[in-house]
């Protein structure tokens, strides 16, 4: 093999390894709830088994028939053909691994798939690199060029094909493109064991290389059962042959977005809202967005950190005062899942609404100018990779930067107790609104006389006054008999002052962007 045609191999079997490590994460990232261990062990597993594969890579390097060149050809070639069966198998085989309770068992497949991909690049520095004085300067060259195509492999996979194509149309764009690399190395190592040995005789030899091509060809003409509801199977588990199929499947860099028959979004794997805005049945616990005109008189510029499904959105703008609504999410994901759905896409023309694709946090700190007379979050699971960059002191302080006198930051704590006690301390005025914080550096009151407004103002689809019609007046009841639940024993659906909050959350601790602790130390619901 030539040097030149070495570093080509090299290089692009690079971008492919560090592809599929890309698409490994995302898939168990979704079949986890986005675990914050899970990116750890995919690239331990990862590691572990291309460490592997280049020990092993020495028995075919200094066996007595690895003098051969032709020997030597079509070890590669049936290790780049082999690694690409094994990449390519990964994701179905987690999905199938999930159906059995086994999917933390697909760790072992990216260890395996790895395995494979170790043999490549030193096998190909013993068939490209002649042993003369440049080895040293030839093997660091390789490494480069193998460098150059994973860091080309991770930025191309996870920024541009993860949001144009599917998980399963990447999977077969690199398994072909795999496949490719070895049937041109076959064909090479082929026409150089016919000139040596003759050809019955290097057809026999290549029957691996070529055995194995077949069977890849055969499993990525088979792509449809292989990937057949991969993400109800990652999702539901052991209950996927019971469940109903998702709706909706949005794949983008920013993650997977899944949309129930009953219109629950699950971001991630996990449970992200609803796309309802029903205040009669609030399914979706819509209550606590309409709290914030009680908590603060006129909230005209408002920051949105998570649009998700546009459910809040939409109810917040029914407050009175609202005149500008930006709102920042860092999945574009999910604006094509609002604009399917009536209720919510309103949001997406609304002349007072700004959306911007962006990290909540570092839009903040690149507009540092920027107040807000409320800050809301509707807060992921505490226990989520990243949840640490919403929940932290340090993030509370960046957002108090932001708020107009009286403002109020305004999120969800997602039940835990850190960070209950982090937000309390971080402001010195605060109230619980079920599972919310209102926090301010001015005193807060949830105002019964603006409450009773807001809910008596609030519009049906026909522009009617939701609680006009006298059916609906116990529900109108229940939502006024928020007002005096300040004063009773604390519960879950309800007020409690900040003292209550911080008495109830003495023994948790304060999140720190050092500490993550709510992702670390914290543990999620079963």
């Amino acid at each position: 093999m030539s040097f030149v045609a070495a570093l080509a191999v090299v290089s692009i079997t690079g971008f492919l390894s560090l592809s599929y490590e890309i698409l490994w994460y995302r898939e168990f990232a979704f079949a986890s709830g986005s675990a914050p261990w899970v990116f750890g062990r995919v690239l331990a597993a990862f590691l572990i088994g291309l460490a592997q594969g280049s020990i092993v890579s020495r028995r075919f390097v200094t066996s007595k028939r690895a003098t051969s060149r032709v020997y030597q050809f079509r070890v590669v070639c049936a290790a780049v053909i082999a690694s690409s069966i094994a990449a390519y198998l990964v994701v179905p085989g987690l999905a199938w691994l999930a159906t059995h309770r086994l999917w933390q068992a697909g760790f072992v497949l990216v260890a395996g798939a790895a395995f494979v991909m170790g043999l490549v690049l030193p096998l190909v520095s013993e068939l490209g690199i002649a042993p003369n004085e440049r080895v040293g300067e030839r093997l660091s060259f390789l490494y480069l060029a193998n460098v150059i195509g994973s860091a080309f492999g991770s930025l191309l996979t996870g920024f541009v094909l993860s949001n144009i194509w599917s998980v399963e149309t990447i999977s077969i764009a690199l398994a072909l493109a795999g496949l490719a690399i070895g049937v041109i190395l076959s064909i090479v190592a082929l026409r150089a064991a016919v000139e040596a040995s003759g050809a019955a005789t290097a057809i026999r030899e290549s029957s691996l290389a070529l055995g194995l091509t077949v069977c890849g060809a055969f499993l990525i003409a088979a792509h449809h059962p292989l990937f057949y509801h991969v993400y109800e199977r990652l999702f539901y588990k052991e209950a996927a042959p019971s469940k109903a199929a998702f709706a909706e499947v949005v794949e983008s860099r920013g993650g997977v977005v899944a949309v129930t028959q009953s219109r629950e979004v699950f971001g991630g794997g996990v449970y992200d809202g609803m796309i309802e805005t029903d205040m009669v049945r609030d399914s979706n616990l819509l209550v606590r967005a309409y709290a914030l005109g009680a908590f603060h008189p006129h909230p005209s510029r408002m920051l949105m950190i998570g649009l998700g499904t546009g459910a809040w959105a939409t109810s917040l703008l029914q407050l009175p005062g609202v005149e500008h609504l930006t709102a920042v999410e860092i999945n574009e994901g999910y604006l094509s899942i609002i604009a399917r759905h009536p209720e919510v896409r309103g949001v997406l023309k609304d002349p007072r609404v700004s959306i911007v694709i962006d990290d909540g946090r570092r839009w903040l700190l690149q507009h540092p100018n920027e107040r807000f007379d409320a800050i809301v979050m509707n807060t992921t699971w505490y226990w989520r990779a990243h949840s640490t960059n919403l929940l932290s002191s340090e993030f509370m302080q960046l957002a108090r930067a932001h708020l107009n006198p009286g403002g109020v930051l305004y999120y969800n704590t997602t039940w835990s107790p850190d960070a209950m006690k982090t937000g309390m301390s971080a402001f010195p005025y605060g109230m619980r609104c079920v599972n919310f914080l209102a926090l301010s550096d001015s005193p807060v009151a949830f105002d019964s006389t603006r409450w009773s407004e807001v809910l008596n103002e609030l519009r049906d689809e026909r522009g009617r006054r939701l609680f006009e019609d006298g059916s609906r007046k116990p529900r109108l009841d229940s939502l006024l008999a928020l007002v005096p639940s300040i004063h009773e024993t604390p519960r879950g659906y309800g007020l409690e002052t900040r003292a209550s909050v911080l008495s109830r959350v003495a023994d948790a601790h304060i999140i720190t962007d050092d500490n993550m602790r709510v992702e670390w130390r914290a543990t999620p619901p079963d």
